[in-house]
């Protein structure tokens, strides 16, 4: 394979800007706005750049890449502290039962409370693969990917994860979760309270949400249908973070319902899984593990697909994978299984 995910570069915008325009909208992390993704590619390089290897509140931007043409085929992103800059709101679904001794009844009404539980959490997120690129192991490539950056630079993460997926739309684009709910109180549509909170930031949640539980048994039935489901786009994405070990707790999106995923940053099964190995021989063409093999610190990190070769004191790589991450015989490597 002759895909490499590497870290965006400011002189990716125009690429980036052409994904954006691409996803039809609900992607928080991915607006079709030119400056602010201008913006990010900038704050990504000066996080890439920095040196201390410590929890801050980092933004880390990849670029999925043809290594062969120079196509840019996808993104991603990794969060690593969410809520420095400004909270992080999540609703929470629970319960509250209550007892009528004059009835006799026990009532359990399940309720939405909106809450910043999973705030300092690392966040991945934003991940995209561009239309007639979504084959041959490129989408679990994209994905896994940042959990092997998170093991090269461990430090700089969080002890738990999350991610956000995309909720479901309606055929016009609409989130019927935002219309039910929030929009009530907001007075604008979902895309236009979308791409604000994408520019701006979603303070204007806090100032104007009401701090009170909400009682799913006042909303509207397409509103109820939604919560917690994924976006028909979204289901793979899901399986894939099921796959690695994250969980649905009961946390869903303010905008559109969608789920948020979360797991101990340690046990994501691509973390737990790599190994670290030296490159002791690199040969013409190669046989062995179907593996993800990384290499590179910070703006050098490169991942690929390709076989690893077990051997005394390391693995064997073939020529084409060492050329696409840059390693050489010698060099120390992190790799996991497809």
């Amino acid at each position: 394979m002759s895909y490499v995910v590497r870290p965006a570069r400011p002189d990716d915008l125009a690429s980036v800007y052409q994904i954006a325009k691409s996803t039809g909208g609900g992607f928080t992390n991915l607006p079709p706005d030119r400056s602010t993704l201008k913006a990010k590619l900038a704050r990504a390089a000066s996080c890439f750049a920095r040196e201390e290897d410590e929890l801050q509140d980092d933004l880390y931007f990849f670029m999925l890449e043809d290594g062969a043409t120079g196509k840019i085929c996808g993104t991603c992103q990794i969060f690593s502290q969410i809520g420095a800059r400004w909270p992080f709101y999540s609703y929470r679904i629970g319960a509250l039962t209550q007892y009528s001794k004059e009835l006799g009844r026990s009532f359990r009404a399940e309720t939405l409370t909106l809450t910043t539980d999973l705030e300092g959490a690392s966040e991945v997120g934003g991940l995209y693969l561009v239309p007639g690129e979504r084959s041959a192991g490129t989408g679990s490539l994209l994905a896994r990917s940042r959990y092997l950056f998170m093991q090269m630079h461990r430090p700089r993460f969080a002890d738990r994860t999350i991610a956000e997926l995309r909720g479901a739309h309606d055929t016009t684009g609409g989130s019927p979760f935002w219309d039910g709910v929030a929009g009530r109180f907001f007075g604008m549509s979902f895309r236009e309270a979308d791409d604000f909170n994408a520019i701006h930031g979603n303070q204007f949640i806090a100032d104007l949400m009401p701090k009170h539980p909400l009682y799913l048994a006042m909303l509207t039935e397409s509103a109820l249908a939604v919560i917690g489901k994924p976006h028909e786009s979204g289901r793979a994405a899901m399986r894939m973070l099921e796959k690695e070990g994250f969980v649905y707790d009961n946390y869903i999106d303010i905008f559109d319902g969608g789920p948020t995923m979360s797991a101990d940053t340690d046990s994501i099964a691509t973390i737990r899984d790599s190994r670290v190995d030296r490159v002791v021989a690199i040969r013409p063409t190669q046989g062995g593990v179907s593996s993800l093999v990384a290499y590179g610190r910070l703006a050098q990190f490169r991942v690929t697909l390709a076989d690893a070769e077990p051997a005394a004191g390391g693995i064997i790589l073939d020529e084409a994978t060492a050329r696409l991450i840059g390693c050489d015989v010698g060099d120390i490597v992190t790799h996991v299984p497809r």
